[in-house]
């Protein structure tokens, strides 16, 4: 039997970028695309996030809208930050009839591994307007020095 799979652009943009940044951080993949184990966990959905670094560290941004920080957790253990929630659906009101419902609702988990300068120990985050801030301060590594080995 034929099974028609419609193609759909923008997930396959969306995929290629959050593999991407899994890369760039050395993450894990979060959602199943085709040709992915099928033993991973899947989110029910997954809150965009933005990663940058400046002088003093890392900082994670991701959009939580019409959440509370109550329903957010941030976690680091074993070099791996991870930030997970759940985005409760509204309740059906007899008076209200949806005509289209393209929010995602439910269960999420982003997990990142920490770059090796972050300090794993001063994570901090803060929640404000729908938006969580991770700040992941650098710790000064000292520089190696060439050592000349000599060939005997």
């Amino acid at each position: 039997m034929n099974t028609l799979i419609t193609w759909n652009q923008l997930r396959e943009m969306e995929e290629a970028t959050q593999n991407r940044f899994n890369r760039f951080l050395g993450g894990f993949p979060n959602r199943m695309g085709s040709g992915e184990i099928q033993s991973l966990t899947v989110a029910d959905w997954s809150p965009e996030v933005d990663i940058s670094e400046d002088d003093h560290g890392y900082v994670l941004k991701a959009d939580l809208p019409e959440m509370k920080k109550e329903d957010v957790r941030v976690t680091v253990e074993d070099g791996i930050l991870s930030v997970s929630g759940e985005r409760k659906n509204e309740k059906e009101d007899q008076k209200r009839k949806f005509h289209r419902i393209e929010r995602s609702y439910g269960t999420f988990r982003r997990s990142f591994t920490l770059p090796e300068d972050a300090d794993s120990t001063k994570v901090t985050a803060e929640f404000r307007d729908g938006v969580l801030k991770v700040h992941l301060p650098t710790t000064a590594r000292p520089r190696s020095k060439a050592l000349e080995v000599k060939v005997q």
